[in-house]
């Protein structure tokens, strides 16, 4: 394959990629997580504040990083904020894996880079989490750098490598506690890569490069990244001792999973074949035969003759031990899929790769490809249904405690309701629920100067009079007979099967009704 042809079908998977990352981004509502993390931000936007909760929110990287987008697309304003602006950050990083594959051409092959590509670019699970304000992709992002920067530092010597390597691993850590496990991982597989003896001059060389004195730029690189970011910048060093406390806290929280409890066959089944209720069949087994297909290769003397067997077998051992790790945890959520996944999706870019080569009649290699891009076209089609169809519906595999497109509606009823209001914005809301009740009502309610919370009626202070009440099913009980006709319910859905009251007081009600008419 010549370099124009290459560098021609790599540049048309980018644009698929930008396409299923970026379109229509403020198309699904937000997750209760998005909303959280939204909220948080805020603080930092509007006030440049930002203080490391080690024990309710992950790492400081996804705050700081999407500050500059904000200020450029929105400005200092929070309640201008909006979920394109939130979701533009994973989107860039979900697409940035598809230009890290570049460095590995010389690792890997034209072929397998580009099938690689086409993977990450299509695959309903990465191109959903991408449009995901949460942690994930840029923890797939640092951690795919750190994995390339890291063998071309061994490989090569040179510093710049070292560095890299030392400024990803700082942002893994910056960016979620669970990196520890992809740390753990990256570990076994040195170890697991010497003992295979993939090269054994390969091996020797590893690992004495490792006891180098460039190994101080990459701790260097490391600790500079972890020293800026826990510490708010030098704001709150106490961020930096609450980033190791961080480490029991998620430890335990892995071992009382709670209603995150699955069983160790859950990400496996839900990447090879989904099926909830009437919904459609899910399936990316193409990747896992494809990644299967990867693996073995490495262990043959036919791939021996190709360009790097050993950091092929390095990505193998990487994804086998995390894919373990995190299917025998308890605590599980679809997309703690992504950092065990990337790696399937490299070896399944090596698996499809050597099948070609291995298929040397005209027809057998036609035959092949041709089943493969129909694989391809199903992956493609599966990634429209997942984000542009089923992007809100409980028979999507990868919609996990989602909200409910209904809940949009609660909140153009008190967006029209505000209007008929005389103080608009400043009208009074009170919010009366458990906490894990009323997200995501901080992020939607944003624009409004007086709202509050609490989790019990009799906290709230006097109900009658206020405009709009807005309840869990439990809480409602209580507040019904306090109101009885001087207000009108409502009903919407938060979530699956979980429901939100809404009670208006009468006179607005009446304004409403008129206004329409």
């Amino acid at each position: 394959m010549s370099r124009k042809v290459f560098a021609g079908l790599f540049a048309l998977i980018v644009l698929l990629g930008l396409f299923f990352r970026f379109f229509n981004l403020d198309l699904r509502p937000v997750h209760h997580d998005e909303a959280n993390q939204a909220v948080k931000f805020g603080v930092l936007l509007e006030k440049g504040e930002y203080t490391y909760d080690y024990f309710d929110h992950h790492g400081p990287s996804l705050y700081y990083m999407t500050l500059p987008l904000a200020l450029a697309f929105t400005g200092k304003d929070f309640a201008a904020l909006n979920e394109s602006t939130l979701r533009f950050l994973p989107a860039l990083f979900g697409s940035g894996l598809l230009l890290l594959l570049l460095l590995l051409k010389g690792r890997l092959g034209l072929k397998a880079v580009l099938f690689s590509a086409l993977f990450i670019s299509l695959s309903p699970l990465m191109v959903f989490f991408s449009r995901f304000y949460i942690q994930e992709m840029l923890l797939a992002f640092f951690t795919l750098g750190f994995i390339i920067s890291l063998w071309l530092s061994l490989d090569t010597k040179k510093i710049h490598w070292y560095i890299t390597a030392g400024l990803m691993a700082g942002f893994m850590f910056a960016t979620k506690e669970t990196s520890l496990i992809l740390f753990g991982s990256l570990l076994g597989s040195f170890i697991l890569l010497k003992i295979s003896h993939a090269s054994g001059s390969k091996s020797k060389h590893i690992s004495h490069s490792l006891l180098s004195l460039n190994t101080f730029f990459f701790l260097g690189a490391a600790f500079v990244v972890w020293l800026l970011f826990y510490s708010s910048f030098f704001h709150n060093m106490n961020g930096l001792w609450d980033s190791i406390r961080s480490l029991g806290v998620y430890f335990k929280r892995a071992g009382e999973a709670g209603a995150h409890a699955h069983p160790w066959y859950y990400y496996l089944k839900m990447l090879a074949f989904s099926r909830y209720g009437n919904g459609p069949l899910w399936s990316e087994a193409l990747i896992l035969v494809s990644a299967l297909i990867g693996s073995i290769s490495a262990f043959t003397k036919k791939e021996k003759a190709r360009h790097d067997t050993s950091f092929i077998r390095f990505v193998f051992f990487y994804t086998l031990i995390c894919t373990l790790v995190f299917s025998l945890v308890s605590y599980k959520t679809p997309w703690n899929i992504v950092p065990f996944y990337l790696g399937m999706l490299v070896l399944a870019g090596c698996g499809i790769s050597f099948l070609i080569d291995l298929c040397q009649k005209i027809w057998l290699k036609s035959a092949a490809l041709s089943l493969i891009f129909i694989g391809i076209f199903h992956l493609g089609w599966q990634s429209w249904r997942a984000n542009f169809v089923f992007y809100a519906d409980v028979r999507n595999p990868y919609v996990y405690a989602q909200t409910s497109t209904d809940f949009l509606n609660l909140i153009r009823r008190i967006n029209h309701i505000s209007k008929v209001h005389p103080e608009h914005k400043n009208m009074l809301i009170k919010v009366i629920a458990d906490p894990h009740m009323i997200w995501p009502l901080p992020w939607y309610l944003r624009e409004f100067k007086r709202v509050g919370y609490w989790t019990e009626a009799e906290e709230a202070g006097p109900i009658e009079g206020t405009p709009v009440l807005i309840s869990s099913m439990e809480q409602a009980k209580r507040i019904g007979p306090l109101v009885g006709d001087r207000y009108v319910s409502e009903f919407y859905g938060l979530r699956n099967e979980v429901l939100l009251s809404v009670y208006i007081r009468l006179d607005l009600w009446n304004r409403f009704l008129e206004n329409r008419r």
